[in-house]
């Protein structure tokens, strides 16, 4: 029952914890089960973590003593401790970008009963002279569809806090986290954390304009699609000479040629440095004329190839380097091994003799 003694409070809610401490625990792994489902199935990009934790029994006495206590008694409102610790269970959602949260945050709200929203975001954001991390809290609660399912029933009654933070909000929260006395730090250190909190900020605007800026590369990299004819019909100046290969045209032109294959990013980014480093004016135009004047070839290399030794391979990657060396051997000399060049100038002396 509700009163003023905070030491009988105390106790009921050491006592209520205790005896829920492991349905605390499974209605948390559950959440947290539920919102990875849902945010997989979304159209939100990348969540980096999403973790969670039970307060601790001490620290959710001390949140209460600090927030609540002296005005409940003040105000001769009885209460009990439990009803004001609503981060008891607390999951957290860390996105990429900041523009992420907001989706996030919809999703859930079609999914779950919503009790509160902490926007700490707009918080920081209206207050010049403010600092903390950002991100939105929410308190949340089953579904009436969700609680009726058998195995979250149990967890029916058991509200939950959701932070939902951008990486760089995450980053910050540590460091927030770490400085405990906001208000007695004196005006010249506050100054410097204000500095540092709009690094920070910067940061994080500055990973979202950058992730738009490499959408639109890849956008225009692929917008138009190339010609695949022999060399003396094809129109080189489709692909503009003044560009050099970077990951992005790169990708255009070689997925062209290999439909089938999934270039994967980081390997994509190391070859195009393996050929800007032989040739670092190397032109997209130069790839793409490379591999329709020599494919041929070099597909025909490959079938012998791997006719002599089925139990090798010749990935994309491996015709991508032959057809630069026969398009400019001097130039793209070293983008093949030593016995990798012999071998194929072996079978070009041969094809040339057949001839």
């Amino acid at each position: 029952m509700p009163s003023l003694n905070f030491e009988q409070q105390r106790r009921n809610f050491q006592k209520y914890y205790d005896d829920n401490r492991a349905l605390f625990e499974k209605a948390k792994n559950a959440n947290i089960s539920i919102l990875t489902a849902l945010i997989k199935q979304s159209d939100i990009g990348e969540v980096t973590k999403i973790e969670g934790r039970v307060k601790d029994r001490a620290e959710c006495i001390k949140k209460f003593h600090r927030k609540y206590q002296s005005k409940l008694e003040s105000d001769e409102q009885p209460y009990q401790i439990k009803d004001y610790i609503s981060d008891l269970i607390g999951i957290r959602i860390v996105c990429l970008y900041e523009d992420q949260i907001a989706v996030v945050s919809q999703v859930l709200q079609h999914h779950f009963k919503i009790i509160d929203v902490t926007d700490k975001i707009a918080a920081v954001e209206s207050t010049e002279d403010s600092f903390g991390y950002k991100g939105l809290h929410m308190d949340l609660a089953l579904s009436d569809e969700l609680a009726a399912l058998p195995k979250y029933q149990p967890f029916a009654g058991l509200s939950f806090e959701v932070q939902i933070r951008s990486l760089i909000q995450d980053a910050w929260s540590v460091l927030d986290h770490k400085i405990k006395y906001k208000k007695s730090i004196p005006n010249d250190l506050r100054r410097r954390i204000n500095v540092l909190s709009a690094l920070f900020e910067l940061a994080d605007r500055e990973f979202k304009e950058i992730r738009n800026a490499t959408a639109e590369l890849i956008q225009q990299a692929t917008v138009e699609p190339l010609d695949d004819a022999p060399a003396e019909d094809v129109e080189i100046e489709a692909v503009p000479n003044d560009k050099r290969i970077n990951a992005f045209n790169f990708l255009r032109v070689a997925g062209h040629f290999f439909r089938d294959f999934e270039f994967e990013a980081h390997k994509v980014d190391g070859f195009v440095q393996d050929i800007l480093k032989l040739a670092p004016d190397s032109e997209k135009s130069t790839l793409h004329r490379s591999l329709i004047e020599n494919m041929k070839a070099v597909k025909e290399y490959s079938s012998d190839f791997l006719a002599e030794d089925p139990d090798n391979s010749f990935s994309p990657y491996t015709a991508i380097r032959h057809c630069l060396y026969l398009y400019d051997c001097k130039t793209y000399y070293r983008i093949l091994s030593r016995v990798a060049r012999e071998r194929f100038e072996t079978w070009l002396g041969t094809v040339v003799t057949q001839d």
